[in-house]
């Protein structure tokens, strides 16, 4: 990891610096490569010359060579219909390859005096960083609803937040330009203009390097009113009458701190300069990167690793990337990976190819640095939402009960591997049917809620919480054993029974028994599933509200 923007700066330079001098060899294969094939016409030798000139094309004006990279491109363009065709060369298209091989020996002899480092685009550490460090826990209600928009600042202070109304768009936008990093809840209609919100908004979001985080509200919900909050720059839509939840959990997603997500991403390229630049890059941007020179030696570091996305380049020796990325999907644990090809392929018919055959995305190289960090985030953040889909109960956003059921049988093994403690607990909320009965679904929805908040509020990061179905939860803590994961539990079955729950102007509480053991003496996940269900059955008949630890069969 690289600490400082200076040292991050210094090792771009060293790599333009390798770069530079490594050009002249690297344009000696070229003509080596080139001569073979005037002697002897292979498809192997041509593409060995189409791959070694493609390394060129995406790496020059990154290094600060951008003539290199314009003769590099064209040349591999003429190499690459000829593979496409199987063609052989013929004498005015076998000079005009000369002639790119010529001017690319001109650049790589010149390459002090052709080198300007000035071209190389060095991001400094903040940009390569998201939006979150721009974002207050000031809020702008803005509506020409008076009382409407005081309610909405009353119950908005009440969850901590400093909330400002404004009634008039004139006024708001004084106070957006001296505040840019609040976050605005903006009505869509206003006398003037049934859409005067969402023009207001995008007059004041145009050339923003950073967008102001706007949150529409509207009586209305069709599609012309949300494609033009889109465009506006909307991060939510909210119809009227507004579910408070719904908001506060906007809100608070927006708000809460949040550390750089450090994602794990595997580069394959046959250039160990682009892989040193791109890892630089990604790794100042608080990821954690692994390289592979040779594609034939990914398959342990893939396993090992076990990365969140992988690089890779098109072309390479051994196998090209599309061929690997192949071999990856068949890897029952890699179905789901994101894979991006960074090529300096600019065909579009080939990134079409590549992304049909087991890619997902196409980047051109040269890419920008913070291009390059957006990309890969956008990316992982998509994969990890889709597999969220899969693995996570919708309601409480927990692991549901197939994923917490595998997560389960990954810690025994990970705890009888490494000799240490381990407790498994299940969780039921007492008397749940007359919650329902009493109260409606809704307010049993909100009780499942808060419960599972709680437990994700309570409990330590490493134990691993899941809504098994139902009212019924299931916890697995690492590194406790029944009696002290027992105490714990215990003290927030104490709280939550202490909990006051609203619906319609009426309080009630609700409580919930729970059954712990542990790996000391069920040493299996079927058998430890099986007692903590039977512990939670011995709490509920002795009277539910407790905790009970069983300890053996």
């Amino acid at each position: 990891m690289i600490n400082s923007t200076a040292e991050f700066q210094e090792k771009m330079r060293l790599l333009a610096v390798s770069f530079a001098e490594k050009l002249p060899e690297k344009v000696a294969e070229i003509d080596v490569s080139w001569k073979q094939l005037q002697g002897e016409w292979e498809t192997p030798t041509l593409q060995t010359l189409h791959r070694l000139v493609h390394g060129l094309t995406g790496s020059g004006k990154t290094f600060g060579f951008p003539n290199l990279s314009i003769v590099a491109r064209a040349l591999e363009q003429t190499l690459k219909g000829l593979l496409q065709e199987s063609l052989i060369a013929d004498e005015q298209q076998k000079t005009e390859i000369q002639q790119y091989i010529l001017e690319l020996q001109t650049i790589a002899n010149d390459a002090n005096q052709e080198f300007n480092p000035k071209t190389i685009e060095v991001p400094s550490k903040d940009s390569l960083y998201n939006l979150q460090a721009h974002i207050s826990k000031k809020i702008f209600v803005v509506d020409d609803d008076v009382e409407a928009a005081d309610e909405l600042v009353l119950q908005l202070s009440y969850y901590g937040y400093d909330v400002e109304a404004f009634h008039q768009l004139g006024e708001f936008r004084k106070a957006i330009e001296k505040l840019p990093n609040a976050i605005v809840l903006m009505h869509v209609e206003f006398p003037e203009d049934n859409m005067a919100g969402i023009k207001a908004m995008g007059e004041i979001q145009k050339n923003r390097e950073w967008p102001i985080q706007v949150i529409f509200i509207s009586a209305h919900d069709d599609l012309d009113l949300r494609l033009g909050a889109v465009c506006a720059g909307s991060i939510a839509y909210l119809t009227k009458p507004i579910n408070s939840s719904e908001l506060i959990d906007q809100l608070d997603a927006l708000t809460s701190p949040q550390e750089q997500e450090s994602f794990r991403v595997l580069i394959v390229d046959d250039s160990q300069t682009v892989l040193s630049y791109h890892e630089a890059i990604l790794e100042q941007a608080g990821m954690t990167v692994k390289t592979v020179l040779d594609p034939m030696e990914v398959m342990e570091v893939l396993l090992e690793f076990a990365p969140d996305i992988v690089l890779m380049d098109v072309y390479m020796p051994g196998c090209s990337g599309i061929e690997l990325a192949k071999v990856i999907r068949q890897l029952g644990s890699f179905v789901s990976i994101p894979i991006v090809y960074l090529s300096s392929e600019s065909d579009f018919n080939t990134q079409l190819e590549a992304m049909s055959l087991a890619g997902d995305d196409f980047l051109v190289k040269p890419i920008a640095p913070h291009q390059l960090v957006s990309a890969v985030t956008l990316r992982v953040r998509r994969a990890n939402l889709l597999r969220s889909f899969m693995v996570c109960d919708g309601l409480t956003g927990l692991y549901n009960h197939s994923a917490i059921k595998e997560q389960l049988g990954r810690e025994i093994v990970r705890a009888a591997r490494l000799s240490t403690p381990l407790s498994f607990a299940m969780l039921d909320i007492d008397f749940f049917k007359k919650v329902n009965d009493t109260y409606g679904h809704s307010a049993g929805d909100r009780v499942i809620k808060s419960l599972s908040r709680l437990l994700k509020q309570r409990l330590r990061g490493t134990d691993i919480v899941g809504r098994y179905g139902g009212e019924e939860f299931a916890i697995i803590m690492t590194d406790t054993d029944a009696p002290a994961a027992s105490r714990v539990l215990d003290e927030i079955r104490n709280v939550f029974s202490r909990l006051f729950h609203v619906s319609e102007d009426k309080e009630f509480s609700v409580t919930f028994s729970c059954g712990v053991a542990d790996r000391a003496h069920f040493p299996d996940a079927k058998s430890i599933s099986e007692a903590a269900d039977k512990a939670l059955y011995q709490a509920k008949k002795k009277g539910r509200n407790q905790v009970v630890i069983i300890d053996s069969d």
